[in-house]
């Protein structure tokens, strides 16, 4: 393998000056782009040696056929060069955010000359204000029933507008008065956008204020004894308030602020967005994205901003990200920028990037993250139960290891230990890309030298099974119907030590590969190199699905076998019942750490005794 790509350029011809840099392949597509303080100390890390870049990088560097970059003055416009590239090359390595679009908004069409509400699932309409995403659309329709008597913004379709207007008569609600009818001229387009622009400000959070002028009105109109008007001051006063008590109130009312928090593994993230405007939830976004690249927490967080802003969102005074990144003062002048351009105020008040670190914030801040975890747990189930997906992934394996077949049974195993005692492993089975949990297997191993000589022994009575099941001709069950597939946890050293113990037991048709944690590349037991799927491909996602889940059931295993080790201890120990065993157990969850406790600390557990505690400290000490 050469050192290195032959278009690297000379470093003393990389200037030091901020800029952005685009990689792009022999067709001229853009792959990559990305920005930098100092685009020679940036640019020089791509091209060190090939061997010493993560796998994902080097698939990256060797796939581009040139880099350019392009100078600018500071790091604030390197951002937005940055983010206008990514805008408008769609480039393939880099962080795509995927919008949540199973959610319903609110939507005002303010770019329309008469703007209307409606329900929507698409966020592509010009010049529209969204609000939300609502769980559910009936929770939208009853808001708008409560607003479109204080709001009366119309919300038919064009087609039945342009009907109403050439009548020059309203449709049924602007006759109960939840339109205000412009079709028919009852108001002016220009009173018809102030409508629309109130209701609009009223859904961002200002409720005090609209509510404050009501009551006056309706203090005012009952001293001139008009109660008529009065009573629907009142009305609208209870429906605007019983809207804004729909949100949950979770910070003082002066507090405007967007919440963020990121759920990632070594594929994919989930962010989640909490919109807080007057101290009340207003809104929630969700997005997912499969990493292709290995991306740090600055990048990841920089395009989760983008993603969030990039539309009509106005950015709040203060923005809670899980941790700042380095380029924040880019960043907030950026968000700042924005601010500006989309509110009237002409003071222009900066953007804040915080990090949230006590009290109500940080709580709300763990509840985002905790929201963007199970985004991410149910993102990858989806994924995983997608029967198109799951034929994708299976025909990707086959073709990337070079099999007859496509691997409808793939058993993939694990070895957990403790500290090179307890040594247990685990056998998964996937068949047609899912779990069939009633094969898995545990094994117990008495003694091995290391990892890959457990991970020998393990394969190797796998093996004898299956030799013994041919050999007999018998019914088979489960347990004697060979893989497609062996995957087990671990690079070249363990596929080698799986594919020594299938070949001695003389089975050569059974493929064997194994999976590195580190780097998610698969290795086969002759190769010197490994394989590279692509980062978001559902092949790998598939075999990182198996790796997790035998790592799960071998560490599972592994605990309960240390709790089945302490139990006996106990019940050998005179007084010791169910009820005080379990105590122990729930205090020290391990021999060898209820060795390490004095005779005070055992006793400090409940039910147990000084006495009882001495007994137990000297039946270890034997």
């Amino acid at each position: 393998m050469a050192d290195t790509v032959p278009y690297r350029p000379k470093t003393g011809d990389i200037p030091t000056n901020p800029g952005v840099y685009r990689f792009q392949d022999s067709n001229g597509r853009v792959l990559y782009v990305g920005k930098a303080k100092n685009l020679r100390a940036r640019l020089t890390s791509y091209f060190a040696p090939l061997d010493t870049l993560h796998e994902r990088t080097r698939r990256m560097v060797t796939s581009a056929e040139k880099v350019e970059w392009t100078i600018v003055s500071t790091e604030f416009e390197a951002l937005q060069l940055e983010f206008t590239w990514i805008k408008e090359f769609d480039p393939p390595f880099n962080i795509q955010f995927k919008d949540d679009k199973s959610y319903p908004y609110l939507a005002i069409t303010l770019g329309e000359k008469i703007p209307r509400v409606m329900v929507t699932r698409t966020k592509k309409i010009p010049h529209a204000r969204y609000f939300g995403p609502y769980t559910k659309t009936w929770a939208i329709r009853e808001t708008l029933e409560l607003l479109l008597p204080v709001f009366p913004v119309r919300t038919c379709s064009e087609g039945v507008y342009k009907k109403a207007e050439r009548a020059k008569r309203p449709c049924l609600l602007g006759d109960i008065g939840r339109c205000a009818a412009p079709c028919a001229g009852r108001i002016t387009p220009e009173e018809h956008r102030s409508l629309a622009l109130d209701f609009a400000n009223f859904m961002t959070g200002k409720n005090s204020d609209y509510i404050k002028v009501l009551r006056d009105k309706m203090e005012h109109a009952s001293k001139e004894q008009d109660y008529e008007s009065a009573a629907k001051f009142r009305d609208n006063i209870v429906a605007l308030e019983t809207v804004a008590s729909k949100s949950a109130v979770v910070l003082s009312d002066e507090v405007d602020a967007d919440i963020f928090g990121i759920a990632q593994d070594e594929l994919s993230a989930a962010v989640q967005m909490f919109i807080v405007r007057e101290g009340r939830i207003r809104g929630v976004h969700s997005w997912n994205v499969d990493t292709e690249l290995d991306v740090n927490a600055d990048e990841l967080i920089d395009n989760m901003l983008r993603t969030a802003y990039e539309t009509e969102l106005v950015p709040p005074r203060s923005i809670y990200v899980p941790e700042i990144p380095e380029d924040a003062e880019a960043i907030t002048s950026w968000l700042t920028n924005i601010r500006h351009e989309r509110t009237e105020n002409s003071r222009q008040t900066s953007v804040k990037l915080k990090q949230a670190q006590r009290g109500d914030i940080a709580a709300l801040g763990s509840t985002v993250t905790f929201n963007a975890q199970q985004s991410l747990v149910l993102y990858k189930t989806k994924r995983r139960n997608d029967y198109v997906s799951r034929t994708k992934a299976l025909g990707d394996i086959q073709l990337a290891l070079g099999l007859k077949d496509s691997p409808l049974r793939i058993e993939c195993f694990d070895i957990s230990h403790l500290g090179g005692t307890k040594i247990v492993a685990s056998m998964v089975v996937f068949e047609d890309g899912l779990p069939k949990k009633s094969d898995y297997r545990k094994f117990s191993i008495a003694q091995a030298r290391d990892d890959t000589d457990a991970m020998n022994q393990v394969l190797a009575r796998r093996a004898a099974y299956l030799v013994e099941s041919k050999e007999e001709a018998t019914s088979r069950s489960s347990f004697s119907y060979p893989p497609g597939l062996f995957l087990v946890d671990g690079a070249g050293p363990q596929a080698k030590a799986a594919a020594l113990a299938l070949k001695e037991a003389g089975i050569t048709d059974i493929p064997v590969v194994g999976l590195a944690k580190r780097l998610e590349e698969l290795w086969l037991p002759d190769d010197k190199y490994p394989i590279i799927l692509p980062r978001n491909s559902e092949a790998l996602f598939l075999l990182q699905q198996l790796r997790d889940e035998a790592h799960r059931f071998a560490i599972t295993f592994q605990r309960s076998s240390r709790k089945r080790d302490i139990s006996t201890v106990l019940t050998e120990v005179p007084g010791m019942g169910p009820a005080k065993v379990k105590s122990v157990l729930k205090t020290f969850g391990s021999v060898s750490q209820l060795r390490k406790a004095t005779v005070e600390e055992i006793a400090s557990t409940p039910n147990i005794s000084l006495a009882l505690a001495q007994a137990i400290k000297d039946h270890l000490s034997k």
